[in-house]
């Protein structure tokens, strides 16, 4: 699960800056920074009718989400998810045991692995897909397969920061008291280590999730058209004038699954600190 921000401590309050008033604004500022480019998306998605100057639309019509119910977009639905699905769970391990290899090499060649693992940060996407496509296509790579396997590199990044953050303050005498009571190293890793690093794992596996359910240049540049997907779906309807309610449904349909993703990932936790 996801952890919540602990409540600021009484020593933490005094040192923020402003008073309560000051703090409540601020945060309704950011929230509405978050909120507001959400605003004309759904207003759009569910606009009849919308012209120029009106701030509002004059009607309100379902149409655009009623367009999304055809074999094309459920089709392309199923390959976003299988997209993301297939990228979380190569990429969450993957960036575990990179940063278990980090831990374990002396500093120098630690410090170039870390290195390694977060180059891809500094790539832009597109120059590290243009400079990888030729290279698959000459490999007889699949589209599908090779869509995965650079998007499993652009995720590599996040699911190692997670996991590095969560061993950083790890306490690794949980696993030597249960060595001591006679648990082998597997039974402490089961039982011990993975439980305690059960968190980083959700947040590793939601960003790498991310990384796939959302891609667009990768899956249109390896993919070739072969491969169908909800982003690509927005761009050609985004392309052409006068689908701007189904561009915007589109881009709800993009936007909801992984909000309900993270709702799940955050409220349990959430609840269970209220309790």
């Amino acid at each position: 699960m996801i952890p919540v921000l602990q409540p600021a401590s009484t020593s933490m309050r005094r040192t923020l800056p402003g008073g309560l008033p000051l703090r409540v604004v601020l945060g309704c500022l950011l929230v509405a920074w978050i909120a507001a480019p959400m605003v004309p998306v759904l207003l759009w998605s569910i606009a009849g009718q919308w012209r120029a100057p009106a701030v509002l639309p004059s009607s309100y019509s379902l149409q655009g989400f009623a367009d999304l119910a055809t074999a094309d977009t459920a089709r392309a639905a199923v390959s976003s998810l299988s997209l993301g699905l297939g990228v979380a769970v190569i990429a969450t391990p993957l960036g575990y045991v990179g940063v278990l290899a980090v831990r374990a090499l002396p500093s120098l060649p630690g410090r170039f692995v870390e290195f390694v693992l977060l180059v891809p940060l500094a790539i832009p996407p597109f120059a590290l897909v243009m400079g990888v496509n030729v290279a698959l296509l000459r490999l007889y790579v699949s589209p599908t397969l090779g869509v995965i396997l650079v998007l499993v590199v652009t995720a590599l990044p996040y699911t190692a920061f997670m996991f590095r953050s969560a061993l950083a303050s790890y306490d690794h005498q949980f696993e030597e008291v249960a060595r001591s009571l006679g648990a082998s190293p597997g039974q402490a890793a089961r039982h011990v280590r993975y439980p305690l690093l059960a968190s980083a794992a959700a947040r590793a596996f939601f960003l790498a999730f991310l990384v796939g359910w959302g891609d667009y240049i990768t899956t249109l540049l390896i993919g070739g058209g072969q491969l169908r997907t909800l982003p690509l779906l927005l761009g050609s309807a985004a392309s052409t004038t006068g689908n701007e309610q189904l561009t915007a449904a589109l881009s709800v349909a993009i936007i909801i699954p992984p909000l309900i993703l993270l709702a799940g990932l955050t409220l349990p936790t959430a609840r269970k600190r209220r309790q």
